[in-house]
């Protein structure tokens, strides 16, 4: 009997079910189920163990009984720890107990930004390329994505004249994103400030993804929330998943205005409770013990990197931009006569090699590489992608 509901409602009609980073994903285990060699250089998951010591301090707090609710804004101690980091490490002070939110991952720290500050028909502007995430979450809730094009020619950096032609009186927040997801581009002090500038004069709120923040091999990390004029409409969305290798542990947080705490809280109280509570236990010990973990680890990735670049400057019809931070490469794939899409599938069918096509980040005619895998198993992904490109150019 037919029922009265029909799928996908409006709130999910413009959310793409193909192309995106964990459908690609799923097709490339698929092929490894059936005996196929895939190498994977889709999934942004970093491929280090989490902290040994962060680990044991997990172990000891179940051991303890830590398996009950914690605060619903997070437990007190981490959210401490996170008021220790800001204050150390980015320069500016926040009250633990009024600014932070403990949640879910940095998604759902994300979603709850966006559900407790947006209307539906608001406008938010994110520049493209973006986290694909960014566009699904602001579908569910009702408001509308505006793209600013960030360009190759201009390092994928955002112009801040291209960011106010796109601001109208609809328009309530920017989303940042640096290092960026896909691009690994690096806002500079003098970008954050001009876009601070904008965001005062045209009062708009400033949402600030920071989960790269660790991540950097050129420039510095600044905060748009330590700016001027900032801390009263700027939120930062943050989580342990890639500074301490966590991804499966899904502990994030939101640092935002007072005013805005109490209603942030009950939403993520709606949607989760809380997060894992000896999870929190463990991320509050990383938090102020395995900063040389993390240093090792970004080496290590820089090193990848440096060897990404190497192999890309001698592949045929592809252009690219040298990646600041995080730990992607986000090259042009145009000269290849082939859309991304129809690259992707053929470098996972014929090398057996899976990478993510630009679309699904806003951005046709890419292709996201991401270097989360040994060393030796990037360099045997980067041969086969040149041997793709080589057979592509020649039937040219």
């Amino acid at each position: 009997m037919a029922t009265k509901c029909k799928f996908p409602n409006s709130r999910m009609v413009n959310i793409p079910l193909k192309g995106g980073i964990r459908e690609i994903l799923a097709y490339a285990e698929d092929l490894e189920r059936q005996g196929r060699d895939i190498v994977h250089m889709e999934i942004g998951r970093p491929d280090f163990d989490s902290p040994p010591a962060a680990k044991e301090c997990v172990k000891e707090s179940l051991d303890a009984g830590n398996v009950h609710y914690t605060d619903m804004a997070g437990d007190p101690d981490l959210r401490l720890a996170l008021a220790e980091k800001y204050s150390k490490e980015n320069g500016f002070s926040i009250d633990p107990d009024k600014n932070v939110l403990v949640t879910v991952g940095a998604m759902e720290a994300m979603l709850v930004a966006f559900l407790t500050l947006l209307e539906p028909e608001d406008q938010v502007i994110v520049p493209a390329p973006y986290f694909a995430a960014y566009s699904d979450q602001l579908s569910i809730v009702g408001a509308k994505l505006v793209t600013v094009p960030c360009r190759m020619e201009n390092g994928f950096r955002l112009q801040v004249k291209d960011l106010e032609k796109a601001v109208t009186d609809k328009t309530k927040l920017i989303v940042l994103n640096s290092p960026n997801n896909p691009t690994g581009a690096v806002l500079s002090r003098e970008d954050l400030s001009a876009i601070a500038k904008l965001a005062r004069e045209k009062d708009l709120w400033v949402l600030s993804d920071e989960c790269y923040e660790k991540f950097l091999y050129e420039g510095e990390h600044l905060s748009i929330f330590s700016l001027p004029g900032m801390s009263e409409r700027s939120i930062i969305a943050s989580s342990a998943s890639k500074t301490w290798s966590m991804t499966g542990w899904r502990v994030g947080w939101l640092v935002m205005p007072q005013e805005m705490t109490p209603y942030a809280v009950k939403c993520h109280q709606n949607i989760t409770s809380c997060a894992t509570s000896f999870a929190q236990t463990g991320v509050a010990f990383a938090l102020r013990h395995a900063d040389d973990y993390v240093a090792d680890m970004v080496a290590e990735y820089r090193r990848r990197r440096d060897m990404v670049i190497n192999y890309l400057k001698d592949i045929p019809g592809i252009d690219f931009v040298v990646p600041q931070g995080a730990f992607y490469v986000f090259p042009s794939i145009e000269k290849l006569g082939i859309s991304a899409l129809d690259f992707c599938m053929y470098l996972l069918k014929e090398k057996g090699v899976s990478v993510v096509p630009g679309d699904a980040f806003g951005t046709p005619g890419f292709v996201r590489i991401a270097y989360c895998r040994s060393y030796d198993e990037i360099e045997e992904g980067m041969k086969r992608i040149r041997e793709a490109a080589i057979e592509l150019m020649a039937r040219k």
